[in-house]
């Protein structure tokens, strides 16, 4: 993929991390704000970046990108991502998807019309070791309970009780727990049992933007409670429970380093078959491979997805009178 890196927080710091593992892209371009110029000067000289742009518009008329990368703050997501799709350009764009679910349709819709590719970036969805368990999870009957916790303190959240409120914690940017770190866990269990037939959230709310929060989902057999905090931390493995025995995942969620299978009257097992030490690495070499092949029925089936988890994250910020954007 010929790229454009939309963004220079710490997303994109991150993807830094590991696009040197990814020859296959070339990397075409970054686009900020003034106060980001200097910072993208560095990563251009680091990373042989082509060309910096502080305007989103000429860089989507360089007609040498065919691919943009997403990686700012969440309520930016749909609005940069349209411009985008409408120039026929490819969209990877960070999670979450967008701020409504009418806005995640409007994409899907944009992108099917244009015929072009448009994912998600959600880390968890594309390991090796997500996709493992999946295959497994039958081995331990029934599903009766899932427990996942992202709960990480925020440094920001220190300045927004002193009176500074930074993206994360702006409900008119989209932030809060359930969009920054419970996300994870939603994407997870939907990959896992698809929509469930309820959804409760109940939030820690202040200043009208939850800081913490603890999802219920509800299906037909199977209960899920889901944690994310940015105002405490905590070390807390994943359990899904069957009948027949329990996984655990003592890594967070967003990076699935391995998990344990532990079959009733059996040996438990490690699994590991992750194909790097980075998160991100395998998400952009199935980006890349369905860029590629232009595999628009694996494209469709992965925003379907995307969809199921915003409609749960509507549900659930309805349930706690939260609104965004």
């Amino acid at each position: 993929m010929n790229l454009a890196i939309v963004g220079a927080g710490m997303i994109v710091n991150d993807f830094f991390n590991v696009v040197n593992d990814l020859p296959e892209i070339k990397l075409k371009a970054i686009v900020g704000t003034t106060t980001d110029l200097e910072k993208m000067k560095i990563f251009q000289e680091k990373f042989n970046i082509e060309n910096v742009y502080l305007d989103i518009d000429e860089c989507l008329n360089n007609t040498e990108i065919d691919t943009v990368y997403i990686g700012v703050p969440n309520y930016l997501h749909y609005s940069i991502a349209k411009k985008a799709l409408e120039m026929k350009k490819n969209v990877i764009c960070e999670k979450p998807f967008t701020l409504k679910l009418s806005q995640a349709k409007e994409l899907k819709a944009l992108a099917l019309k244009n015929d072009v590719v448009l994912f998600e970036a959600i880390t968890n969805h594309y390991l090796s070791n997500y996709q493992a368990l999946k295959e497994c999870v039958s081995e331990i009957g029934d599903i009766r309970i899932i427990q996942c916790n992202t709960s990480h303190y925020s440094s920001r959240y220190t300045l927004f009780r002193e009176g500074t409120t930074l993206p994360v914690f702006n409900p008119k940017m989209g932030g809060g727990a359930l969009m920054d770190v419970n996300i994870y866990n939603i994407h997870f269990v939907v990959g896992l049992l698809g929509k469930p037939k309820k959804v409760s959230y109940l939030a820690n709310v202040e200043k009208g933007i939850d800081t913490s929060g603890v999802l219920i989902m509800e299906y037909d057999n199977t209960k899920v409670v889901c944690v994310g905090a940015k105002d405490s931390t905590v070390y807390a493995p994943t359990f899904i429970q069957g009948n027949k025995g329990v996984i655990t995942i003592s890594s967070p969620i967003n990076s699935l380093e391995s998990f344990e299978k532990s079959i009733i009257s059996q040996e438990s097992q490690t699994i590991n078959v992750n194909l790097h030490a980075h998160r991100m690495y395998e998400e952009f070499k199935i980006f890349n491979e369905a860029i590629e092949k232009h595999d628009m029925e694996y494209v469709k089936k992965q925003l379907n997805h995307s969809i199921d988890v915003m409609e749960v994250v509507e549900l659930a910020l309805a349930d706690a009178n939260i609104h965004l954007g």
